[in-house]
């Protein structure tokens, strides 16, 4: 296997990291690579200059707005952003939502909806989990009743996540309580700022809200927010987890972070410690195997091959590596890893270590945060079933 770059990706990765390093705003990089709070503004800000750019959608076909780029094009494209500080693009909309409108939306829907998530101007949310309904999305019990040309929703959806900047949501709803559990399921758009809609913040263990509970009260949705045919919003479900499992695997972010792992081991003077460094060439063997299994997803996708096994390994794996990297940037840093102070926070002070080159970073923050990753987005150990049952038979 030749995992060369050819001349011509080389120029591209030049190009693209010539334009990142042009229109990345210096503070936002700033607060990126040392694990500062990043508000909705800065989030917001970085995926305007990409839509104006037109590389929000960077994974859309040329078709629907995107540059039609490749596999290998898309994979240098995040390589390079994320090396270079760029937030990470909430996927809610271009990567997730847009797909499914792409492939199951009718040419009206297409027209409505994806022009406002090309140019990062209108911000989705996810609603697929409820409180009894994580890893096992076809018990979710969110109702849409059918009246007219209008849907009535009433229901709970929980752990959304920045769902209180959210603007739309897309949901699976149950239509039905016929036949199996699968088969009773809708993809619906919500129109956030509806009558009915209230967003409810979640504090987590490192004190931030960065998840919701989202409830509908008697909320009326056009009918024609309905993606697809009624009933069968399951189909849509597993085409759209297929890119969010990738999605989470977020190599290229694995490699920015061990690389800051490794300067906090040097300035905090346990890089000499050969144990040490043993498990960070560890975790290092463990990324560069993940990048190749993104690139296998990412070359299955374009031969038109069904990659959701694959993507729940990439799921697996990238979420104990996200943990992995966080618990060592904490062990580096030993008693100098501050807890979330949610004052010292809001005053921009985040503790100050010896060395000053991982000066405010909240490693204890990060840590806690990052417990999520191997239970969201569907739990590590029902992927593995997944994988046992589909890849292994």
């Amino acid at each position: 296997m030749d995992l060369a770059f050819t001349p011509e990706e080389q120029a591209f990765r030049e190009e693209i990291r010539g334009w990142v390093k042009t229109n990345l705003p210096a503070e936002i990089a700033h607060k990126v690579h040392n694990a500062l709070r990043l508000t909705r503004d800065d989030m917001q800000r970085w995926a305007k200059i990409l839509g104006k750019k037109g590389w929000l959608g960077w994974g859309w076909p040329k078709e629907f707005g995107g540059p039609g780029w490749n596999a290998v094009q898309k994979h240098l494209f995040e390589e390079e952003c994320a090396l270079a500080g760029a937030p990470r693009v909430i996927p809610f909309g271009p990567v997730m939502v847009a797909p499914v409108i792409m492939t199951f939306g009718n040419k009206a829907q297409q027209e409505r909806f994806l022009p406002g998530i090309a140019s990062g101007e209108v911000w989705w949310s996810q609603g697929y989990s409820e409180p009894g309904s994580g890893s096992d999305l076809a018990s979710v019990k969110c109702r849409a009743e059918r009246q007219g040309d209008k849907y009535i929703v009433n229901g709970q959806k929980t752990w959304t996540t920045l769902g209180q900047y959210g603007e739309w949501i897309f949901c699976l709803v149950r239509t039905s309580n016929e036949g199996k559990p699968q088969t009773g399921i809708s993809f619906l758009l919500i129109d956030m700022k509806s009558p009915g809609v209230s967003v409810r913040p979640i504090k987590l263990l490192d004190g931030e809200s960065e998840v919701n509970e989202v409830w509908f009260d008697n909320v009326e949705v056009p009918a024609e927010n309905l993606i697809g045919e009624e009933n069968k919003g399951w189909t849509y479900a597993k085409h759209l987890l297929s890119h969010e499992r990738t999605n989470i695997a977020d190599v290229n972010r694995a490699k920015r972070e061990l690389e800051r792992l490794k300067r906090i081991a040097k300035a905090e003077g346990v890089w000499d410690d050969t144990r040490f460094r043993d498990q960070i060439a560890l975790l290092e063997v463990d990324v560069v195997a993940l990048e190749m299994l993104v690139l296998r997803v990412l070359s299955a996708e374009k031969s038109g091959k069904n990659s959701l096994d694959i993507a729940g390994l990439l799921k697996i794996k990238g979420s104990e590596i996200q943990q992995r990297y966080s618990e060592l940037m904490m062990l580096a840093a030993g008693p100098y890893s501050l807890p979330f102070i949610e004052e010292a926070m809001e005053a921009g002070w985040q503790g100050n270590f010896p060395g000053g080159v991982s000066n405010n970073a909240p490693l204890a923050s990060t840590y806690f945060n990052l417990r999520k990753t191997t239970i969201y987005g569907g739990s590590n150990e029902v992927q593995r079933n997944i994988v046992a049952q589909t890849v292994l038979g």
